[in-house]
């Protein structure tokens, strides 16, 4: 019988996937009197690493916000999706079933922290950003729990009334006893959320869609601004996005913005395809003008760190085994009205002080008080 480090280590040199990153990463708040935070959580795609050089667009925006974070006025939380550590974790890696633990995590990360007046913003990619997603959904129909009562055991119950249902007798009376009377969630901010929660890999991708349905991914009365990365080009059927849908009567603002290349270029996973990166680059861009336009603060010329060149290469849908993906359509574009194609689509190069506004150029955010 193979030894597991064997396997991995030839899994990792057929596939290129897997890292042995699992930490996650939490900039602390500074002990000075404590004004108004707020409270970034940023939740990347399965076997994401910050690795120089395989950094997901989710992880340079973790990486940017580090670097212009002031830690009295900001709490910063990364967490990278689903890792291989072991052979017996294969298939916890193919199919995502660490996510609902990963979701726990995370409300638990922003309860302990939340007090009322902060600001919520949310970040994901792929499986994270539909974790994100669903974080949002369980804080707007249970409630985010009090500081003062994070404890593992309301944070576990939280969770679980969440998916048993969230209009039961039970869960009003936990909500009135435990949790905020409300915790406004300023941003969501995505890059391609897929069906496929765990590793898409050909004839396994369907292993990957587990008995998520109570999961609620869309948006809620708490949100203020939702903000979706899509790729234009990808038809992978296991890559299936899962847009948002504006409900009836809701106030916020939306933009699910359509970007040249497929799934991985639009979450920047090029890993050591180095010549897509300018092309990842714009949909990265375009989320981090966003969160300057929700009021987060960023280092001053930070767009010169990101070149944009829509002409780059992408990465294609045929790349190592990508070509086995056999079933394949065209994505429906237009099924939503905040839906709209990035101007980029029709410039060959964006220079770095040219490409803010391209889109929405009369966008207000909402703000929730």
């Amino acid at each position: 019988m193979l030894d597991d480090e064997i396997v991995k280590n030839l899994l990792s040199r057929i596939f290129g996937l897997f890292s042995e990153q699992d930490e996650t990463t939490v900039v602390p708040l500074s002990k000075s009197q404590r004004g108004s935070i707020t409270h970034i959580i940023i939740l990347d795609g399965t076997l994401s690493r910050l690795d120089k050089g395989y950094e997901t667009n989710a992880g340079l925006a973790y990486l940017l916000l580090k670097e212009a974070t002031t830690k009295n006025t900001t709490s910063l939380y990364y967490e990278p999706g689903l890792q291989w550590k072991h052979w017996g974790g294969a298939l916890r890696v193919m199919t995502g079933s660490g996510l609902a633990d990963q979701i726990r995590r995370a409300y638990g990360a922003i309860a302990s922290r939340y007090r009322p007046g902060d600001r919520i913003i949310f970040l994901g990619y792929s499986r994270g950003a539909f974790a994100v997603r669903s974080l949002a959904g369980a804080i707007d129909l249970i409630g985010l729990v009090k500081a003062e009562h994070a404890t593992e055991r309301n944070i576990k119950q939280a969770w679980r009334l969440y998916r048993d249902g969230p209009n039961t007798k039970a869960a009003k009376a936990f909500a009135a006893a435990y949790c905020h009377e409300a915790a406004p969630i300023e941003m969501m901010g995505v890059w391609e959320t897929v069906k496929s929660l765990g590793i898409v890999l050909p004839f396994f991708w369907r292993l990957s869609q587990p008995k998520y349905a109570f999961h609620n991914d869309q948006l809620g009365k708490s949100i203020a601004n939702g903000f979706h990365a899509l790729a234009i080009d990808e038809r992978r059927v296991a890559f299936s996005p899962v847009l948002w849908r504006c409900p009836p009567n809701w106030q916020g603002h939306l933009e699910q913005v359509w970007f040249k290349g497929v799934h991985g270029d639009i979450g920047g996973h090029v890993d050591d395809f180095a010549d897509a990166r300018p092309l990842a680059n714009i949909p990265l861009v375009w989320m981090l003008e966003r969160l300057e336009m929700c009021g987060v603060d960023l280092p001053e010329n930070w767009r010169a760190s990101y070149p944009q060149d829509v002409s780059a290469p992408s990465l294609g849908m045929n790349r190592s085994f990508g070509k086995f993906f056999w079933m394949r359509r065209r994505r429906i574009i237009g099924q939503d009205i905040s839906e709209a194609k990035h101007a980029s689509l029709d410039i060959t190069v964006l220079a770095p002080d040219k490409s803010q506004g391209l889109l929405h150029r009369f966008f207000r955010p909402q703000r929730r008080e």
